[in-house]
């Protein structure tokens, strides 16, 4: 992802560190729509070299799906990585202040009511207990997906901040386009995804299902340039023609993976639209230090969802 990866000069760095500080002494919380709207006026703010990538990555996320800003400050002393399943980031911070900013220059940040208790702001962090779960509480290799797949309103984006990287600093984030994929997929692998014979489930973290998955396709739109929406860990087939293009698919997005080892500092943006992502895996120790990723989506269109989202608000009801 060297293609992909911005490193901020010194002195960027420095505005954005300052920008977020003020944002950061802002009363309030982070949920409240009052904080949020003085991030979008803070994003104006920023550097003009932060500005114009999120811009252009936002019309255009490129070839691979994703992007990578290195040297964001996440502040001069973190707490110990939190250590429970529902963690998320109430209290105003400077890795908040830098998600939100960032979130509003892509669009808008989102949350469901139904995950994480609606917090704009999610901790990633490894559970103890829960090593084998496919999900943000994992430590294991955790399967390439769509973040959120089942829903019709999931994330255009999702940002990843990195605040501690794991002990032996060996856990990647994955990432594989389908502009990059597609190339490998036959015509009929094409054909067969382009129909709505799959169904996905929702997570774990979601809580118990409220009904039966709708069926949907897993390429979606242009042929030559088509959304994607698949969680290989919840997208299930309805014949084994679909069964086989869903294996090609895999495979095709496993050759055009790429990995990219996330150090503090470090905010990956994917387009959830376009590119899937994963984890390789890591050995937690629990004992304060281990992995520690703060998680926003955002939106490109905040109307879509209105219907869904309270007063206005950031989080989707359902």
């Amino acid at each position: 992802m060297a293609d992909s990866v911005l490193e901020l000069p010194d002195d960027a760095a420095a505005e954005v560190a300052r920008v977020a500080g003020l944002l950061w002494a802002e009363s309030g919380l982070v949920d409240d729509v009052a904080w949020i709207a003085a991030a979008r006026a803070a994003w104006e703010d920023l550097p003009g070299l932060v500005r114009r990538q999120i811009r252009e990555f936002r019309r255009d996320s490129g070839p691979g799906g994703a992007l990578v800003l290195r040297g964001l400050p996440v502040g001069d002393q973190l707490p110990e990585t939190p250590s429970t399943s529902d963690s998320v980031q109430r209290e105003t911070s400077v890795p908040a202040a830098v998600l939100a900013m960032i979130a509003c220059g892509l669009g808008d940040p989102v949350a469901y009511a139904r995950e994480k208790h609606g917090a704009l702001v999610q901790d990633v962090v490894p559970v103890a207990g829960k090593e084998e779960v496919q999900g943000n509480v994992g430590s294991v290799d955790l399967t390439m997906h769509n973040e959120n797949a089942f829903h019709d309103h999931r994330p255009d984006f999702v940002m990843l901040l990195c605040l501690r990287p794991d002990h032996d600093q060996i856990a990647c984030l994955r990432v594989a386009s389908i502009r990059e994929a597609l190339p490998r997929l036959s015509s009929q692998a094409r054909a067969v995804l382009a129909h709505p014979v799959f169904r996905t489930e929702q997570p774990s973290s979601f809580g118990t299902a409220t009904g039966a998955a709708e069926a949907h396709a897993v390429l979606v739109g242009a042929g030559d340039d088509p959304d994607l929406r698949v969680d290989f860990e919840a997208t299930t087939a309805s014949d084994p023609e679909a069964k086989q293009a869903l294996r090609e698919l895999s495979s095709a997005l496993d050759a055009a993976s790429r990995n990219v080892r996330l150090l503090a500092g470090d905010l990956a943006i994917v387009d959830n639209r376009i590119a899937v992502h994963g984890r390789t895996s890591f050995r937690p120790r629990y004992d304060g230090r281990d992995r520690w990723l703060q998680r926003t989506f955002a939106v490109a269109d905040l109307r879509r969802s209105r219907g869904l989202r309270r007063a206005d608000g950031y989080v989707l009801a359902d």
